[in-house]
């Protein structure tokens, strides 16, 4: 058996890639890159393929040593025919990024939705080590989520299931990405704080944000150092996003009774107060039978998990 897998997790603004040991789980080599100015079918694929082969050139593993390549990919997928149906924060929509890529490396390509594959990651060798009832919620670009049930990733009827980031928590609440109104999304992203805290700004309140961005998107980190220098603006609206996501988060607890949430992203592996503020207010709004079993934890393996859960595609069934 080859001992080798090339794992791709494709966000909103970035796109990690590294070669994995499969059996370890150990990222070998790796390569990032940032999706920021990419949007679309063309410059998306050519970003990929770009990534891909800048890995492969950085690399001592033979190719003859890599049996495939998986993909978690920030929107809806049709796993069988590995079409990305429909990613809002990418601009793509029916890419068939498995035919295309099959054809430039000519491995097997597997593909799957980015927090699902990041949660198959951490099943297998990280925070969801042991447990068969799991919730897994990543915050950065958006709010994404995955099921388990079981032991086994629930896909739901339509191979969709987990879209935590669009539940509606203000029925004529802010337009999202997705073309709906009052999801979570909207309101508890890195993207919606961002959002916020540059509509305030150009309003006229002050902020060190500007002065660590110079310009610049604002990054989970920008916002952790303005939380250390006790910004009124950024603690503002990073204190109504904890709110928002604690409040969906309780409602998944109530609804499905999991035995584990386990969380990663950006702000929850860069701002541990975010972290800490969430699942706290999560279990206090959680109805009092459900939150007595809930665990927490942070997802174990940080960057790579999505990474790793890539990498491994080849080896499950869903």
């Amino acid at each position: 058996m080859k001992k080798y897998s090339i794992g791709v997790d494709l966000g909103g603004t970035k796109i990690l890639a590294g070669i994995v040991e499969k059996q370890t789980g150990k990222v070998v080599f790796e390569v990032k890159n940032k999706t920021k100015k990419e949007k679309g079918n063309k410059k998306i694929t050519a970003k990929i393929i770009e990534t891909i082969e800048e890995l492969l050139n950085s690399s001592d593993i033979p190719g003859e040593e890599i049996s495939s390549i998986g993909l978690g990919l920030a929107g809806q997928v049709d796993r069988e025919k590995g079409i990305l149906i429909n990613a809002v924060n990418l601009d793509c929509k029916d890419l068939n990024v498995k035919e295309i890529l099959e054809e430039k490396f000519l491995i097997p390509v597997n593909i799957g939705n980015d927090v699902e594959v990041a949660t198959f990651g951490e099943l297998k060798f990280g925070a969801g080590i042991g447990y068969k009832d799991i919730v897994c919620i990543f915050v950065g670009t958006g709010v994404g989520s995955s099921i388990v049930k079981d032991g086994k990733i629930h896909l739901g009827a339509s191979q969709s299931a987990g879209e935590i980031g669009h539940i509606i928590v203000d029925l004529n609440g802010r337009a999202c990405a997705c073309g709906g109104n009052g999801c979570l999304e909207a309101y508890a992203s890195r993207t919606a704080i961002e959002t916020r805290i540059l509509g305030a700004v150009k309003k006229g309140r002050k902020s060190v944000i500007t002065e660590l961005t110079d310009g610049k998107s604002i990054s989970s980190k920008h916002i952790k150092k303005s939380l250390e220098a006790h910004d009124e603006v950024v603690t503002q609206y990073v204190n109504e996003a904890i709110d928002y996501l604690s409040g969906g988060i309780a409602s998944v607890i109530n609804f499905y009774n999991p035995e584990l949430i386990f969380l990663g992203g950006g702000l929850i592996q860069s701002v541990e107060d975010f972290y800490l503020q969430t699942i706290k207010k999560a279990r206090a709004k959680s109805l009092p039978t459900p939150a007595a079993k809930i665990e927490f934890k942070k997802a174990a393996l940080g960057d790579y998990s999505g990474v790793i859960g890539a990498a491994l595609l080849e080896e499950r069934v869903l």
